[in-house]
């Protein structure tokens, strides 16, 4: 939960011209707080553990320990803060493994700072957040082996999808449909089940290139 001081926020970027611009600009806005730098995936790792940031802004090429491999330990220790990966690269080899590691989000350095802002803001709130240049890499590169012709999904787990593909946090989407948290859970767990993928972000992905969703 985000405290009232504001969203708490580790930088996580090898260039400490990015770190400091960064903070610069958190520092700027209300509701933010940053509480720690990191300048590789090794560092943020043990950083994140130790502070329990809200959300966690990740680059992902950084000699001496990548983005990637602090997310999937940071998904393997369950941290609680949101990884979102702010990084210069959209390419295909970046974007999917990052998504499969457990980031929450994939933004691009270019995005401006309100974008980062909102995004920022969303994934402490654990919805899904993808740039419009990363989210159609995403529906074009995501390729399910699995022949399609497995059970089909249901209209409620349909429900379910389509809401999450709005950003839709699992709270709201309870409230949205009348049904338990704990339930949306059980829908999303199927719904992954069925279309092959880990996450909520491959899930829209996969969704959207199969024409599920429009």
């Amino acid at each position: 939960m985000t405290s009232d001081a504001g969203i708490s926020v580790l930088i996580v970027d090898d260039h400490p011209v990015v770190r400091d611009g960064l903070r610069g600009m958190f520092a700027s806005a209300p509701g933010f707080r940053v509480l720690g730098e990191a300048a590789d995936g090794v560092e943020a790792v043990a950083k994140a553990t130790a502070l329990d940031p809200d959300v966690i802004l990740m680059d992902l090429r950084m000699p001496g320990g990548g983005g990637v491999d602090a997310i999937r330990e940071l998904t393997r220790r369950s941290a609680r803060g949101k990884v979102l990966v702010l990084t210069t690269y959209d390419t295909d080899s970046d974007t999917l493994p990052a998504i499969e590691a457990g980031a929450t989000g994939y933004l691009l350095k270019d995005a401006p700072r309100d974008e980062l802002f909102t995004a920022v803001r969303a994934a402490a709130e654990g919805r899904t957040v993808l740039s419009p240049a990363v989210a159609s890499r995403l529906v074009s590169a995501v390729r399910t082996p699995r022949t399609p012709g497995k059970e089909p999904l249901s209209a409620r787990e349909r429900e379910v999808l389509a809401l999450v593909a709005k950003g839709t946090s699992n709270r709201e989407i309870a409230r949205e449909l009348f049904i338990s948290e704990a339930t949306v859970k059980t829908h999303l767990t199927h719904l992954y089940a069925k279309l092959g993928v880990k996450d909520r972000a491959a899930a829209v992905a996969t969704a959207y290139e199969r024409g599920i969703l429009g």
